[in-house]
């Protein structure tokens, strides 16, 4: 049952996402300059359950998915325009970002004072945090973060996140590694590979309903409000646009359905990961 209730979703999600491309929406805004005229052209690295992901529809064919997805739709359907969405791993969602390649980047952003400096940020739409996180196999090694701090472990985090940085913080003693993906995180995690790992608590609650061995140690201190979306530097009409949209998604109540939609998808038949890796 809760198979065929994460394929229904991901077909609701799916066709979601096509209709705010192509049907009717909004008159745009004509002070909105985009990358492509007409378009919003979003970068995201879906990998990142309950945030962006593929999900295996019912004909078995992958379709991006979760509520940053969902999010991305919405919004372009208010500003009218069409949706073009660019899969990448995530320090290349942060690069195409900063080079204007792309207008916004929707990626489970933290803000962070080093990347005001390379992109706009949205208002914050979602409040997560962050953990620490082990095997059941490798666990009994930590009684709290500071036991993390030791020469004789691996710990992991994905390059260029704000789990990097909170690595190098908490950890700096320990043998510190940086993965392109979660995804590989996690396989290392699982397979005894490296000792612990720095990861989103959404995310992290997201892998262990897939993977019932891994074991949330502890919240990781982080002063930052949660995620929002990263638009391009300069692009002050855009950033106002793009703020209202998602206030107004908010407060009627439909990020809520995009984010309990998205943990149940994740719980599905998904792909974390670019496609073609």
């Amino acid at each position: 049952m809760k198979k065929f209730m994460a394929v229904l979703i991901a077909a609701v999600m799916v066709l979601s996402l096509s209709a705010c491309g192509k049907a009717a929406a909004p008159a745009a805004n004509s002070k909105l300059q985009t990358v492509n005229a007409g378009k919003l052209t979003v970068a995201t690295s879906p990998d990142f359950a309950p945030y962006e992901f593929y999900a295996i529809d019912k004909d078995g064919n992958p379709q991006l998915a979760g509520f940053d997805m969902a999010l991305a739709a919405y919004v372009a359907k208010e500003l009218g325009l069409e949706l073009e969405v660019i899969p990448m791993d995530f320090d290349g969602t942060i690069m195409e970002l900063s080079q204007g390649k792309v207008d916004m980047s929707l990626a489970g952003y933290s803000i962070t004072e080093e990347r005001k400096q390379v992109m706009d940020f949205s208002i914050v739409y979602y409040g997560g945090g962050q953990s620490f996180v082990a095997s059941k196999k490798t666990a009994s090694k930590f009684t709290d973060l500071a036991s993390a701090n030791n020469k004789d472990l691996t710990i992991e985090a994905q390059t260029g996140s704000i789990q990097a940085g909170l690595m190098a913080e908490h950890t700096p003693d320990a043998n510190c590694i940086q993965m392109t993906k979660v995804t590989d995180i996690v396989a290392e995690l699982v397979s005894g590979k490296c000792d612990g790992a720095f990861i989103e608590t959404a995310v992290a609650e997201s892998y262990q309903k897939q993977y019932p061995d891994l074991v949330i140690v502890c919240e990781v201190p982080f002063d930052s409000e949660g995620s929002a979306a990263g638009i391009k530097k300069g692009n002050t009409e855009l950033v106002n646009a793009v703020n209202d949209a998602i206030k107004k998604c908010i407060a009627s109540g439909e990020f809520d359905k995009y984010v309990e939609e998205a943990k149940v998808l994740a719980e599905g038949d998904i792909i974390e990961g670019l496609l073609d890796q």
